[in-house]
């Protein structure tokens, strides 16, 4: 390493940790924003080298959906001018992580956070079951989510995300199904757990969707709360502070305070805790897309600062890739250049072509990043299935799967 190099670490890490939530830097704010938090961030990525080896106690997985290469490289520049600046870019585990289901090459959110949270691998559409499902037909095996075999152990558990709770991503941590649209079918999963007493703190988005489902089963979140003696909030400010186990399902979540009020309450646990916490990154709007990275990647420094690296596994990935790349930019001017004109035509192509910008506003099949810190964090590396991080953080709790078992 030149003597260069450390301070440039350190530099990366302080502007990842000290831009305000929600703002794009220009490229000269950008290299004239150190803080000594920054340096602190660098001298815990050093020191987890230290702790890969160990066992964890608890296990927090960021999800980045649609969060590939190509985006979260193009959310780097879009926040900070320069490559390389996001927090989790810095962290010393890096591997690239194959997505498709079991028959197609391109996957959507069921089957890729599936296969995460399970280790198996499925169809697209089909939600923690196993590929004799058929979507929307035939139910498959019901398949153990890392979030069930945690309660089975005793942890604490917690789900949050800026998407409706029910959406596929994280519907996969808690819930079984062969349709990811039925989710007047999956939100009641979570008050009627396998393992356990179910998930400790749920907090989501897509309040009027699922009651809507709900409405139509003859169910609602009334009935539900009543039946399960367990409230159902509609936003964040109602929760008591006197409820360890509070279910929000609003209209909108602030992704940041759900999940440093998810992390407060799981970090009581006397055995550890299991934390899935998922912000969209879709790029269909390049703008909000680059810009929900940027938050996730300042939220998960701002989580970092408060967790012992030496006991607490933090992996970042996504559940399938996206259409975006740049292909064109120079230093000092905004990779995002016509934006604001695209925005104001209102069009709806398939195709959003800005200046150095290209979305093709689908997934896409190749593979996604997958960065670590913390204890196991060394078995990412390399190229793997996606299946292959739930071994990671079982591994990282030194569990063994039911399937190793029986084998």
């Amino acid at each position: 390493m030149t003597p260069a190099a450390p301070r440039l670490l350190m530099s990366s890490l302080a502007l990842a940790i000290t831009v305000s939530a929600g703002v794009f830097l220009s490229p000269v704010q950008a290299q004239t924003r150190p803080d000594a938090a920054g340096v602190a961030s660098a001298a815990a990525v050093a020191a987890s080298a230290e702790a890969t080896q160990g066992r964890a106690r608890n296990v927090i997985l960021f999800l980045a959906d649609a969060g590939g290469v190509a985006s979260i490289n193009a959310a780097s520049l879009a926040a900070y001018g320069e490559p390389l600046r996001l927090h989790i870019q810095q962290w010393p585990n890096l591997g690239l992580s194959e997505t498709s289901p079991v028959d197609d090459f391109v996957s959507d959110s069921a089957n890729g956070m599936s296969a995460i949270v399970t280790g198996v691998k499925t169809r697209n559409g089909v939600i923690s079951q196993s590929p004799d499902a058929v979507r929307g037909q035939r139910d498959g095996t019901p398949t153990k989510t890392l979030l069930e075999y945690a309660e089975e152990h005793g942890l604490l558990t917690g789900v949050v995300t800026n998407m409706p709770i029910t959406d596929a991503t994280p519907a996969a941590t808690y819930a079984h199904a062969n349709d990811r649209g039925r989710w007047g079918e999956i939100f009641p999963q979570a008050f009627s757990p396998r393992f356990g007493d179910g998930v400790d703190v749920l907090i989501g988005a897509g309040r009027r969707q699922i009651g809507e489902q709900m409405a139509a089963r003859g169910a609602s979140f009334e009935a539900l709360s009543r039946t399960h003696r367990r409230p159902i909030y509609a936003a964040l400010d109602q929760v008591p502070a006197a409820n360890p186990r509070p279910v929000v399902v609003a209209d909108q979540i602030d992704v940041r305070a759900a999940a440093l009020k998810a992390l407060d309450l799981l970090q009581g646990s006397p055995k550890g805790y299991l934390l899935v916490i998922e912000w969209d990154a879709h790029t269909d709007d390049p703008r909000q897309g680059l810009r929900n990275i940027a938050d996730l990647d300042r939220l998960i420094a701002e989580i970092q600062g408060r967790v012992d690296l030496g006991d607490t596994l933090m992996l970042f990935t996504a559940d399938h890739s996206f259409g975006l790349q740049v292909d064109g930019g120079t230093r000092g001017q905004d990779v995002l250049e016509g934006y604001d004109a695209w925005k104001a035509s209102q069009a709806d192509d398939e195709v959003v072509r800005l200046k150095n910008v290209l979305v093709n506003r689908t997934h896409t099949a190749e593979e996604v990043p997958a960065l670590a810190i913390g204890p196991g964090a060394d078995r990412v590396r390399g190229y793997f299935p996606n299946t292959h991080l739930f071994d990671v953080m079982m591994g990282a709790w030194g569990w063994t799967s039911d399937a190793d078992r029986a084998d």
